[in-house]
Formats: C-alpha cells, structure tokens, sequence
C-alpha cells in the first residue's frame, strides 16, 4: 500500500479508519458553517431532521456577508432568521460589515489538519493551510452540523507541482487562470489538487487565491501542504498553537502531475461566461470596459489593495469607468486605510464597498447593465452572475484590474506598471 496524499491522512485521521482514495469514510468536522444564501435552507433542514440544536456550537458558524448590507426586506428577514437560530443553539454569527466567510476563517480559524466544510462551493479556500476544506449542500452542511460529522468518498488527487517564481506584473491569480484554462473546468472533478514543489515562491495569501479557485476546476479541494510559510502567517495572528506539519507521503499515490513552471506564467484573464476559457491579457487589449471590481473571497486582501493602489496611485480612472474596490474583511478595510491604500484609490476614482461579497453574486452593489463589460478579480464569471445574463464578465488579477481601470481597456499590467 503506498504511502497517503494529505486528503488521504486528514480523512483517515478524522474517520478513524485507514482511508484510501475512493473509499466511503464518515468523519468529524472540526469547522462548519454556512452564510446568509445557504443557510435558511440549512437551518430549514435541522428543522427537518427533528432537531433544533447543533452539535458542537463553539465551531458551527453563521456568515452573514452576501448581501451586507441587506438590499431587501426578505434578505434582512433571512437575516434575522439566522440570528435567532443562532441565538437558541448558541452558533455563532459573523454579523454584516464583518467580511467574507472565507476570509475571515483564513484570519480566524483555518489550520493545518483541520476538516472544514460549509454551505459555500469556495470552502477549499481554507484548504492553503493544509487543511481538508470542501464545499456541500445546505442539507449535508445541515446533518454535519446537527451530528458533528458526515460522509466522504475520499478523492483522488492530482498533484501539482510548482518551480520557479512568478515575473513582475504577474500573481497567483494569473497561475490558478491558466491551470483551470489547461486541465478545463471539469479537469479535477471530484479530485483534490495538492499542491508541491517551490512553494516558498507563494506566500499565504497567494495560496488562499489558488486554492479558493480549485472548485472551479471541479476540485472537491485544493490543498497546500503546511509549511514555514503556514506557521509565520499562524504566528502572526497570535494562533502559533495550531500549526502542525501536513505533508504527504513522500510515496503518495496520485492521479496524475501537473508541472508549472512560474517564471513562463503571464498575466492571464477568462472571458465570458466560463472560468476555462482563458487568453493572455495582452490578446484582450481591443476589450473596453464599463465597470472594474477589485475584491471578493479570491482577491480582497491587503496585498491586492497595495497592487491596485501601486498602480493607481496618483492617477486617474476615466469617467466613463466605474471602479469598484471591497475589501474582504474589516480587518483588511482597517488595515488598509491605516496604509493610505484606500485614500489613493478613491482619489483615483474607486467607490470602496464595505466588506462583504459586493457585486460578485449580483445580489447588490454594482450590477451590470444590459451589454456591459466588466472585469473583476472574483472566482467566477457565469452567465449572470453579477445580477445580468446580459452583462459580460471577465475573470482577472488585481494587477490587471487596476491597469484596466486606468486605460479603460483590457490591459497587461505590466504595461503601466512603474
């Protein structure tokens, strides 16, 4: 028997059993949560199982951040829906204005080895600290939720190797666009990409980027191994306690490998309306565009606001184009008016957005008009999915989103950057 993918160790450690890809395991969870467009009905399906209660309350969390601030009264009834469950089983609520469910379990709970599931397909962004982090339905988050635990075929995996450092201009995002551009998006269906090599040239918020997209190449997780990196950014926020080592099996069974080298990696956006459907950002240059949005779970933290602000700053976004930035959690909004980032976007003629999911659902704040282009450094771009079916969406970097809104055209950042 070879030796076991971290998939493999952290489902086996979870289930107690010796579990193997394609094996039927059911496992504890150690994190589970769902946000405010999945969890009525997964409050609704507790109900349905005759119970009213949640296992374990000190790890079972209610987001409320895809519409935040509620646009409507039946988005704040289903807030206020969630508030009083979560008073009676004593779960716990991040409440608007706190940020994104993903994000804020990076900053506050994710860990190496932890099993994490949640009402949200992008619960694999968790999965950059070494942790088994996968998205579910409201009706299996429901059960995990009610019981503390719930059923997993152990995926394959697919291993992805990394060597070499990302030029200028270019970011993780551009690398997860062309992995999903290469493999398609259902290139990893129901498989978990791991993650191996040179990965010091990718830093913890790198790594929340390309593993937050994994689903979009039908991973059921995308899973870094924990490292030095994993521990300084643990260290950081004061939870030094909870790293432990997770790697794989120096004889690990995989599917297949996938090589990478970073340094032939360009800047790199999909077009309308599939995540697969990429193209260098220099063949998109003839594309105009209406509307720039800079944020969601992919790329709303600190470090994406110092790219768009480098290129920004000091500059001006032409009229016609509406720039719009969310940074990802209260934290990162905090953090980045302390730096002058947001004083150098709005002076450029960015409208910031509280923190929260913004226009990426369509639910609220900056949908698209009948024909419009829009770029945005979110995770998707299906049709209608920023509140249009007759709008176009294109998948992008900071970088090449901050140097769009300043030609007002689809551009290669290292076009403009100083």
């Amino acid at each position: 028997m070879s030796g076991k993918t971290i998939a493999e160790k952290i489902l086996s450690e979870k289930s107690g059993r010796e579990a193997q890809a394609g094996d039927l395991v059911v496992a504890r969870v150690d994190l589970v949560f769902a946000q405010d467009g999945t969890g009525p009905l997964t409050v609704r399906q507790i109900a349905n199982l005759g119970l009213s209660q949640v296992a374990h309350p000190e790890t079972t969390i209610f987001f409320l951040d895809h519409a935040a601030p509620s646009p409507r009264r039946e988005l704040s009834n289903d807030h206020l829906f969630m508030r009083e469950f979560s008073e009676k089983a004593g779960a716990a609520v991040s409440e608007v204005g706190e940020g994104i469910c993903h994000q804020l379990v990076a900053e506050e709970r994710a860990a190496p080895g932890m099993l994490i599931v949640g009402a949200d397909s992008h619960t694999c962004t968790a999965g950059a600290f070494g942790a088994f982090a996968t998205g579910m339905g409201s009706t299996d988050v429901a059960a995990a939720m009610a019981l503390g635990k719930t059923w997993f075929r152990v995926p394959e995996s697919i291993r992805v190797e990394i060597r070499g450092r990302l030029a200028k201009g270019v970011f993780a995002k551009d690398l997860i666009l062309h992995l999903i551009g290469e493999i398609g998006a259902d290139g990893a269906d129901y498989q978990a990409l791991e993650f191996g090599g040179d990965l010091e040239a990718l830093d913890m918020e790198s790594r929340l980027t390309i593993s937050n997209m994994a689903v979009e190449a039908g991973a059921k997780a995308g899973i870094f191994p924990a490292d030095e990196q994993t521990r300084a950014y643990l260290a950081e926020r004061g939870r030094t306690e909870q790293f432990r080592e997770m790697e794989p099996a120096p004889d690990a069974a995989y599917e297949r490998t996938l090589h990478y080298d970073l340094s032939r990696i360009e800047p790199t956006v999909s077009r309308p309306h599939r995540v697969d459907q990429t193209s260098p950002a220099r063949d998109l240059s003839e594309v105009k565009v209406d509307q720039v949005f800079i944020g969601t779970c992919t790329n709303g933290r600190l470090s994406d606001l110092q790219v768009a602000a480098q290129i920004l700053r000091g500059k001006s976004v032409p009229p016609r184009v509406r720039l719009l930035v969310g940074p990802a959690s209260r934290e990162i909004y905090l953090r980045a008016m302390a730096e002058g980032l947001l004083s150098a976007l709005v002076e450029a003629g960015a409208l910031v957005l509280p923190p929260g999911c913004g226009p990426c659902v369509g639910v609220h704040q900056g949908a698209l008009g009948d024909g419009e282009v829009c770029l945005s450094t979110q995770n998707r771009n299906f049709e209608g999915r920023m509140g249009n079916p007759k709008g176009l969406i294109y998948l992008s970097s900071p970088a090449v989103a901050a140097a769009s809104a300043l030609t007002g055209r689809i551009t290669d950042p290292r076009e403009v950057l100083p």
